[in-house]
């Protein structure tokens, strides 16, 4: 009987530590995050500011004034509407070129050809390169082409890479053989079975690929940068970085740029994030 009741105790004594220390650690990264997420908060927040309350000192932090006319002058004097269109323009062909990763990583998956295992790992080893060592023997290429300072000449070498179709080729392994023969059996042609069965399975993976394709374009700045001289051609990011020369000691326009760049990427990381769980959640459940 004492043996039991020294149990119950000693038990209730464990869960109530056990609640302890998950609450302080909780505390622990709670305060963590918000050091962390602080530099962020102060730059929107500072980008809604007039100059002259940025420089004040002591600093504020909530703006006193909202303001919207740092973004107003990034896009009336500074062609960051230009910017914009050739970032979007960018980031769809990245995603064209996330879905012939794709179909590179099924035929690599699925299709057994002459050849096929030399080609992939000829294509990984692509991924021991460099990109800037691989810059200038592109360019010279373009350039013969005629491609250079043109909007094709600065997406073309970004359709493909090797990483994309390496991940995808590894999640489509996983998909069943037996149920693409069912599918076959039953007169759908290939098309149709990537499509309609494999690339629905593909969420994850292709969830994952979009978060990557889209911060990959959205932040492209060294090539466009080579290969363009019109500044009609300049992305965000080369735009960023005039801005920083131009306007040094403009921290309001400074601050409005970098919100600019980093907000949509941080609500489509969260908005994919949900996904990226959910998928996996239901693949283990599968």
């Amino acid at each position: 009987m004492h043996t039991t009741t020294a149990g119950k105790k000693r038990s209730a004594r464990e869960r109530e530590s056990g609640k302890t220390f998950q609450w302080m650690s909780g505390g622990l990264l709670t305060i963590g995050a918000l050091f962390f997420l602080l530099p962020f908060f102060w730059m929107i927040l500072s980008s809604f500011k007039p100059e002259g309350e940025i420089l004040q000192i002591p600093p504020t932090f909530w703006p006193k004034r909202f303001t919207m006319d740092n973004f107003a002058y990034l896009f009336e004097n500074m062609n960051f509407g230009v910017y914009l269109k050739n970032t979007l323009i960018i980031v769809l062909f990245s995603f064209v070129g996330l879905l012939l990763n794709a179909i590179a990583g099924f035929g690599f998956a699925k299709y057994d050809f002459k050849g096929r295992n030399a080609l992939f790992v000829l294509v990984l080893a692509t991924m021991m390169i460099p990109s800037q060592v691989t810059m200038i023997p592109v360019y010279l290429i373009l350039n013969s082409l005629g491609l250079t300072n043109t909007m094709t000449g600065i997406v073309l070498p970004g359709l493909v890479g090797a990483f994309a179709i390496f991940l995808f080729r590894q999640f489509m392994s996983t998909i069943p053989t037996e149920l693409m023969e069912a599918t076959r059996l039953d007169g759908a042609s290939e098309y149709r079975i990537f499509l309609q069965i494999v690339l629905p399975i593909s969420k994850p993976i292709l969830a994952v690929q979009a978060i990557l394709t889209f911060i990959a374009g959205w932040n492209s700045f060294l090539w466009p940068l080579i290969i363009a001289n019109d500044e009609s051609l300049y992305t965000l990011s080369v735009g960023l970085s005039l801005l920083k020369g131009q306007y040094a000691a403009k921290f309001g326009l400074q601050m409005a740029g970098a919100t600019f760049m980093v907000a949509p990427v941080i609500v489509l990381f969260t908005y994919f994030q949900k996904h990226i769980i959910e998928n996996f959640s239901i693949s283990g459940m599968k």
